[in-house]
Protein backbone atom coordinates (compact mmCIF):
# COMPACT_ATOMS: atom_id res chain seq x y z
CA UNK A 1 0.00 0.00 0.00
CA UNK A 2 1.24 3.54 -0.70
CA UNK A 3 0.40 6.04 1.91
CA UNK A 4 -1.36 9.22 0.55
CA UNK A 5 -2.34 12.33 2.60
CA UNK A 6 -5.67 11.73 4.34
CA UNK A 7 -8.55 13.55 2.15
CA UNK A 8 -11.11 15.81 3.33
CA UNK A 9 -14.01 13.14 2.57
CA UNK A 10 -12.22 10.07 4.18
CA UNK A 11 -14.02 8.39 6.85
CA UNK A 12 -11.21 8.87 9.56
CA UNK A 13 -8.64 11.10 9.86
CA UNK A 14 -4.79 11.46 11.49
CA UNK A 15 -5.76 11.50 15.22
CA UNK A 16 -9.32 9.95 15.01
CA UNK A 17 -9.88 7.54 18.08
CA UNK A 18 -11.58 4.41 16.81
CA UNK A 19 -12.53 0.96 18.30
CA UNK A 20 -11.38 -2.25 17.34
CA UNK A 21 -14.16 -4.63 16.12
CA UNK A 22 -12.18 -7.81 16.35
CA UNK A 23 -9.20 -9.26 18.43
CA UNK A 24 -6.06 -9.32 17.27
CA UNK A 25 -4.11 -11.91 19.48
CA UNK A 26 -1.12 -11.87 18.23
CA UNK A 27 -0.72 -7.85 19.49
CA UNK A 28 -2.15 -8.62 22.46
CA UNK A 29 -5.29 -6.67 21.50
CA UNK A 30 -9.45 -7.71 21.98
CA UNK A 31 -12.53 -5.93 20.23
CA UNK A 32 -13.70 -3.17 21.94
CA UNK A 33 -10.25 -1.77 22.57
CA UNK A 34 -9.56 1.94 21.84
CA UNK A 35 -7.02 3.54 19.57
CA UNK A 36 -5.70 6.06 17.43
CA UNK A 37 -5.39 6.57 14.06
CA UNK A 38 -1.64 7.53 12.96
CA UNK A 39 -1.79 6.98 9.08
CA UNK A 40 -4.95 6.58 6.42
CA UNK A 41 -4.04 4.41 3.61
CA UNK A 42 -6.19 5.76 0.91
CA UNK A 43 -10.35 4.35 2.03
CA UNK A 44 -9.14 0.95 2.96
CA UNK A 45 -6.45 0.62 5.45
CA UNK A 46 -5.49 2.64 8.51
CA UNK A 47 -2.26 2.20 10.46
CA UNK A 48 -3.56 2.51 14.31
CA UNK A 49 -1.67 2.90 17.40
CA UNK A 50 -3.16 0.98 20.87
CA UNK A 51 -1.28 2.39 23.92
CA UNK A 52 -1.55 1.32 27.98
CA UNK A 53 -3.04 3.68 30.45
CA UNK A 54 0.70 5.39 31.02
CA UNK A 55 0.91 5.81 26.98
CA UNK A 56 3.41 2.79 26.57
CA UNK A 57 2.81 1.77 23.22
CA UNK A 58 0.95 -2.09 22.76
CA UNK A 59 0.59 -2.55 19.15
CA UNK A 60 0.73 -0.39 16.26
CA UNK A 61 -1.09 -2.17 13.76
CA UNK A 62 -2.33 -1.68 9.82
CA UNK A 63 -6.23 -2.85 9.78
CA UNK A 64 -8.69 -2.77 7.09
CA UNK A 65 -11.08 0.01 7.65
CA UNK A 66 -13.75 -2.86 8.40
CA UNK A 67 -11.99 -3.88 11.66
CA UNK A 68 -12.74 -0.57 13.47
CA UNK A 69 -15.44 1.76 13.80
CA UNK A 70 -15.64 5.29 15.21
CA UNK A 71 -15.28 5.79 19.04
CA UNK A 72 -19.16 7.30 19.70
CA UNK A 73 -19.90 10.16 22.21
CA UNK A 74 -21.73 7.06 24.31
CA UNK A 75 -19.17 4.91 24.04
CA UNK A 76 -17.53 4.20 27.75
CA UNK A 77 -13.68 2.90 27.77
CA UNK A 78 -13.59 0.13 30.17
CA UNK A 79 -10.43 -0.63 31.06
CA UNK A 80 -8.22 -4.75 31.29
CA UNK A 81 -4.56 -4.95 32.14
CA UNK A 82 -2.60 -6.40 29.28
CA UNK A 83 0.39 -8.79 29.88
CA UNK A 84 3.62 -8.60 28.25
CA UNK A 85 3.30 -9.95 24.23
CA UNK A 86 5.90 -10.77 22.55
CA UNK A 87 7.13 -8.57 19.41
CA UNK A 88 4.20 -5.93 20.18
CA UNK A 89 5.33 -2.49 19.18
Amino acid sequence: MTPTSTPTDARYRELDSVVLRRDVPEAGLRAGDVGTVVWVYGHDALEVEFVTGSGRPQAVRTLAVADVRALADDDLPAVRSVGVVPGAA
